[in-house]
């Protein structure tokens, strides 16, 4: 509140919930009056997964915050082969800080719908969440042969977009991938950062899919 005189209107919205717009009704030394007024709830999230290695804690604060603006539905974090596996035990996962970057993400979006997040699970148990009728797609510098953003718009069905860790993928990864009917897609030749390729991808993504 802060600034904030009374009577003054300021934009609301409750986790999940419809959005609207409140006002502050009294200011006393020990407390506030506020009221408001609720309007629909935001249409739902984009029909994107995405499936990430688990970057550098620094990297995946980025991450959190821009997909969730950009309005995807789930973010799964695993561990992947060439990850450093203490980015696990830092306090973005384990003091519960990651819920606290979807929010921000999602007030600069305008929108109270917060991703499903999980981290922490295998590639394998990653791809369990993947719906069966999804499109599935991985980013990969150095296999993939077609580009991301070329083809026909992606059908009218949820699409898996996975990216590997910082160092990318293990041939092991990628070959369960393929088995698991991922198509390899790459942005370009310029190797970019985990969260520039993640802006990158979704906004691509989201244009085949015909979202804007």
């Amino acid at each position: 509140m802060l600034r904030r005189r009374e009577g003054d209107p300021f934009d609301a919205g409750l986790i999940n919930g419809p959005r609207g717009k409140g006002r502050l009704e009294k200011i006393t030394p020990a407390t506030l009056t506020l009221s408001f007024a609720w309007g629909e709830p935001p249409p739902p999230l984009d029909p994107i997964m995405l499936l990430i290695g688990l970057p550098r804690p620094q990297t995946a604060r980025k991450i959190l915050q821009e997909a969730t603006s950009l309005g995807v539905r789930a973010l799964h974090f695993f561990t992947a082969e060439k990850a450093e596996p203490g980015y696990a035990r830092s306090t973005l996962w384990t003091g519960g800080e990651w819920r606290r970057h979807l929010v921000a993400g999602a007030e600069q979006a305008f929108c109270t719908r917060l991703p499903e997040l999980t981290h922490g699970l295998t590639l394998a148990a990653a791809l369990e969440k993947t719906p069966a009728a999804a499109t599935r797609l991985a980013l990969d510098n150095y296999e993939a042969s077609a580009p991301l953003g070329h083809g026909q718009p992606l059908a009218d069905a949820p699409v898996a977009l996975a990216l590997g860790s910082e160092r990318g993928w293990s041939a092991a990864e990628r070959d369960f991938l393929r088995a698991k009917n991922f198509s390899l897609v790459h942005l370009g030749s310029r190797v970019l950062r985990t969260e520039t390729a993640v802006v990158a991808a979704v906004t691509l993504v989201k244009a085949r899919l015909k979202l804007f």
